[in-house]
């Protein structure tokens, strides 16, 4: 789900020793593309026309999306940095200057498709140019009170970096919190603990447009080298936490919305199949194959829906069976998993299983006082996303459990774009909300856009 979000990029999955690289290429690979054969035309219209904005919404902005998701494919997770362009671009605060955003580098076919050749170029290059400077400072943990002066030469120099990349413009100190967690991930601090010492380092000092001053600049250099050790004298060490079992915690305290679904008519379907949609439109662009398996799982699962079958395990795994293309349905994985470029961790013991057709159980509105559909579907979402049950193809899993959840109660939605392209978090309860509220507004949406003209 965080495919194409380049700021939840570990140095691991960008490392250029890691991720071999052929740049007089580049551009046979971008042309030979799916995407490639079907760049959309700009209108010639003024950019603040509503033609552009639609345009942009409907047209450019999807096929950028399948772009990123065909290059993603083709080289791997790194290649999603290149429309992190400079100031307001489609990410912002990035150090991508050949690419803006749909609208303004989306205009010809051929102009189009040169621009993406000279992001991808232009990311790579910058990702081997950071390489080259963590390795000019070589730095050891393990003396890192007599390298103090190395590591704070180091930090400064690319804060200065990073600034001079990213013009200091909207959003630039998000990359260089990045940068920084990178070098000392590069160096051998955990991933976690990089992140928690930059971000004590900086303490929310860096401001959008407006680049930091020399003393700023030294001051955080200075803290973060003081952060390398403990208060023990100690190395910093990785934490990893079980992201299930705090899944499993937070279920419990999201404030889900306690009164039942009072609705009397019940949610109708929308005027347009927004899975089938999404998936002939981005799933194909990745890879046709795969919209095929989608596909054919999409209407397993309406099946299920319709003859009333029980969510559980069994019944993901038939649907996985046809999303996966494999001969027999995959089995429940057997090691604990990872997410988000390892970020989130989910163990496994012998109750696991059972655990998630428990919760998985709770999605039906039988008996007591359920919570309402939207609550009820956004839930299991995420407890497919977090038990992270199969060894590939948890994503698309979690996706077709909301679609069923929805279908079983004859519910559905035009729109499923965020719940296959954002990014939720375990440890966070308000993602939780923001997901069934989200939900919970497109239902009724869906209802009064497939009402007959006067009711």
């Amino acid at each position: 789900m965080s495919q194409l979000a380049p700021y939840a990029l570990d140095w691991h999955e960008v490392d250029p020793a890691l991720h071999p690289f052929d740049s007089s290429s580049v551009e046979e690979v971008v042309h030979v593309l799916g995407p490639a054969g079907r760049v959309p035309v700009r209108p010639r219209v003024p950019f603040a026309d509503a033609v552009m904005t639609a345009w942009t919404r409907d047209k450019a902005q999807p096929w950028a999306d399948a772009m990123s998701r065909a290059l993603v494919l083709h080289y791997g997770r790194w290649v999603a940095g290149w429309r992190w362009s400079n100031d307001e671009g489609d990410v912002g605060g990035g150090p991508v200057s050949h690419w803006c955003c749909p609208r303004d580098s989306v205009s010809t076919p051929d102009e189009t498709l040169d621009r993406v050749v000279a992001a991808v170029t232009e990311w790579r290059d910058w990702l081997e140019s950071l390489a080259g400077r963590f390795e000019a400072y070589p730095l050891v943990l393990a003396d890192v009170e007599d390298q103090r002066i190395l590591w704070e030469c180091a930090a400064r120099n690319l804060i200065i970096q990073v600034t001079d990349r990213t013009g200091c413009g909207s959003g630039w100190y998000g990359h260089c919190r990045q940068v920084l967690t990178w070098f000392l991930t590069h160096w051998g601090v955990a991933p976690d603990v990089a992140g928690e010492l930059v971000d004590k380092a900086i303490g929310g000092r860096f401001l959008s447009w407006t680049g930091p001053d020399t003393a700023l600049v030294t001051d955080v250099a200075e803290r973060l080298s003081l952060s390398l050790r403990s208060d023990d004298g100690e190395r910093p060490t990785a934490r990893r936490p079980d992201h299930l079992r705090e899944w499993l915690t937070v279920r419990g305290t999201v404030p889900w919305p306690a009164a039942p679904d009072t609705r009397t008519d019940g949610p109708a379907p929308p005027s347009r199949d927004g899975a089938a949609e999404d998936i002939r439109t981005f799933d194909a662009a990745v890879d046709p194959a795969r919209a095929d398996g989608m596909l054919a799982a999409l209407a397993l699962v309406r099946a299920d829906a319709a003859r009333g079958a029980t969510l559980d395990f069994e019944l993901l795994r038939a649907w996985q069976r046809r999303v996966l293309a494999t001969p027999e349905p995959p089995p429940f994985r057997t090691l604990p998993a990872f997410a988000k470029g390892g970020r989130e961790r989910y163990g496994i013991d012998a109750g696991t299983r059972d655990r998630l057709d428990a919760c998985l159980a709770g999605s039906t509105a039988d008996g007591g006082r359920p919570l309402p559909l939207a609550a009820r579907a956004a839930r299991a979402f995420l407890d497919v996303c977090f038990f992270h049950p199969f060894d590939d193809g948890n994503a698309r899993a979690a996706f077709l459990t909301l679609v069923f959840v929805l279908a079983r109660e004859g519910a559905a939605v035009e729109s499923v774009r965020l719940f296959r392209a954002f990014t939720f978090r375990a440890d966070d309860p308000q993602d939780a909300v923001y997901l069934a509220g989200v939900l919970d507004r497109q239902l009724p949406e869906s209802r009064r856009t497939s009402a007959p003209a006067g009711a």
